[in-house]
């Protein structure tokens, strides 16, 4: 087994590297788009278990440090009933909405992420985050353009993205 990479100088140089590749990377999203490889979920399968078997989430956890998933209705009852608070007591405690009308939580990074990069509601964790970073669903090529931006935040997707080019 390879050994895991810590989030420190690799992990970081390969964020670097995707914001210089950022013009090839989108090429290639819109390469990909038009032509709808019959092998990219295939091809897309392996190399997010080429990348997670180096990098351990818990090394880097950016994503829940920098982003704010959508919190979904079904999220805000899970999250609730984990944290034994009322529906409306987590949204005034923890969310808004966005721009686009969705519930975010109010800043990064996540108010549920531990100093040990450990989530606190693990098990109850909304949907987004549970799918992050999409890398390992089927029709891949539906998420394109949010796994190009996933490149500048998880660099498992940096990894795979300058794999693909390859």
């Amino acid at each position: 087994m390879t050994d895991k990479i810590n989030m420190n100088n690799e992990l970081k140089h390969k964020l670097a590297l995707a914001q210089q590749h950022q013009k090839e990377n989108k090429a290639l999203v819109k390469k990909l788009k038009r032509s709808k490889p019959k092998n990219l979920d295939d091809t897309i399968h392996q190399l997010h278990d080429e990348a997670f078997e180096k990098i351990d989430c818990l090394e880097c956890a950016n994503c829940c440090k920098t982003t704010s998933p959508a919190i979904y209705e079904r999220d805000i009852d899970r999250l609730s009933k984990h944290l034994r608070i009322k529906p409306s007591q987590l949204i005034e405690q923890y969310l808004h909405k966005d721009t686009d009308n969705d519930y975010v939580f109010k800043g990064a990074p996540c108010p549920f992420l531990g100093n040990d990069n450990y989530c606190m509601v693990y098990e109850s964790r909304p949907l987004a985050c549970r799918e992050y970073p999409h890398t390992n669903r089927k029709r891949f090529y539906q998420v394109l353009d949010i796994s190009l931006t996933n490149t500048s935040i998880c660099p498992a997707v940096a990894d795979i993205f300058e794999q693909l080019k390859k």
